[in-house]
């Protein structure tokens, strides 16, 4: 007979080692000698990897379905079908030089999840439904959330098929080429909510000893692109006067961006993280640089504040030395609070488990950010070694990864057996 409750009974626990060995296993796909994985969005090692979590999903019992932007849904149905399921998932695309568990942990922990409700014939009221979302990333296409961002509605999906890495190919090509283009609309369907476990991927509850975050919410975020053009000519004929220098004008953006960051305090982040330097040559004064800006911060009002005063900061340097300065606005994210009540149930579980737990803002983009746009949505945090991620030497203990499995596994039984 299967067993059923608002809330886990006492001998309700995952399988630690299982979860840990499959984490592992998920980690040869793509791994790179340092230690780390190269799962890029939509490549053959992310069909590679996604191929295995299917197979894991098949003899889990789950019914597996993948809509147009390839976002993988697995299924576990419930004791009543007309309720609508509860989602639990992440991502399992990486950085170029990433860690073996940023995304990887929330979707293999959900995996998990489903197993030991499997193994201990537990029936939720509720279906359950296991997300593996499509390039959360966005280092290859230059848009993080993709996947996410298309279902929720915050992308349009024909411009989103439309972007291209830096070969040329194009986000429909590339789903096409790997047999990841789904029938199903890549669009929201009644769902009751959203659950998702990640590593911290910064330093705080490991430095105050938290075993625990319950994510209140994400911080307000605003992406550039921009484009500086000068003259190129050579090093050695061109006096100062004469010198147009796009690398130099970049360098005085990439400085005022770090300023406009550290004026905000330990809050206040801001980040160049790409840039092409044309011609690339050493004996050529560069006539183009081609970067990109962020800004995040947990008040939307800074971030509408940074969105006015950066451009026309940044126009005037450009316009000081001569050069002409493109900037395009990517996209501009609100500050995102998570759903109260679901956030309640992250905070019972740890509090149910005796774990040391602290609420804490994502300081990174998360796929339960553009969700909780739809349906409610909560996040739980693990500790990180050193706060290191994006990193292949990105790295967890076994034991914090069981701690937040366990109260993902709490929380979604919680919210799918509640009464209505």
């Amino acid at each position: 007979m299967s067993a059923t409750g608002t809330s886990p009974g006492s001998n309700w626990r995952i399988d630690p080692a299982r979860l840990w060995d499959s984490l592992m296993t998920m980690a040869e796909v793509g791994a790179t000698p340092k230690g780390g994985v190269k799962r890029l969005t939509l490549t053959e090692v992310d069909r590679e990897g996604r191929k295995r979590f299917a197979g894991w999903c098949e003899e889990a019992g789950l019914a597996l379905r993948v809509d147009s932007m390839g976002n993988m849904f697995a299924r576990r149905p419930g004791r009543d079908p007309s309720r609508p399921p509860v989602l639990f998932g992440s991502h399992l695309d990486s950085q170029p030089t990433g860690g073996k568990f940023d995304g990887a942990l929330g979707v293999i922990a959900g995996l998990e999840v489903m197993r030991t409700l499997r193994d201990l014939n537990i029936e939720t009221e509720a279906p359950l439904e296991l997300v593996n979302w499509t390039d959360e990333e966005g280092s290859r296409f230059g848009h993080s959330l993709m996947g996410s961002g298309v279902w929720a509605g915050v992308y349009d999906q024909a411009a989103t098929y439309a972007l291209r890495d830096t070969e040329g190919v194009s986000v429909i090509e590339a789903l096409e080429g790997i047999g990841y283009r789904g029938e199903a609309p890549a669009a929201p369907f009644p769902a009751d909510s959203y659950f998702e476990l990640h590593i911290e991927q910064g330093p705080i509850l490991e430095r105050e000893g938290m075993r625990i975050g319950i994510v209140t919410g994400g911080q307000a975020q605003v992406w550039y692109e921009a484009v500086i053009t000068g003259q190129d000519s050579h090093a050695g004929t061109t006096p100062p006067s004469a010198r147009r220098d796009a690398l130099l004008g970049a360098a005085r953006i990439v400085s005022l961006v770090d300023s406009l960051m550290r004026a905000r305090g330990e809050e206040g982040r801001g980040t160049v993280g790409r840039m092409q330097v044309f011609p690339n040559s050493c004996n050529v004064i560069p006539g183009e640089v081609r970067f990109s800006v962020e800004f995040r911060h947990p008040s939307g009002e800074e971030i509408e504040a940074l969105a006015t005063d950066f451009p026309a900061r940044a126009t005037a340097i450009a316009e000081e030395l001569g050069l002409a300065l493109e900037l395009r606005e990517l996209f501009r994210i609100p500050a995102q609070p998570f759903d109260p009540d679901c956030v309640g149930l992250v905070r019972a579980a740890a509090a149910r488990l005796g774990l040391p737990a602290r609420e804490i803002i994502s300081g990174a983009g998360h796929d339960a950010i553009y969700v909780a746009r739809r349906i409610p949505a909560a996040m739980i945090f693990t500790p990180c070694k050193d706060g290191l991620s994006h990193n292949e030497a990105e790295s967890i203990l076994p034991e914090e990864a069981a701690d937040g499995c366990q109260v993902l596994l709490e929380a979604v039984i919680a919210r799918a057996n509640r009464p209505l």
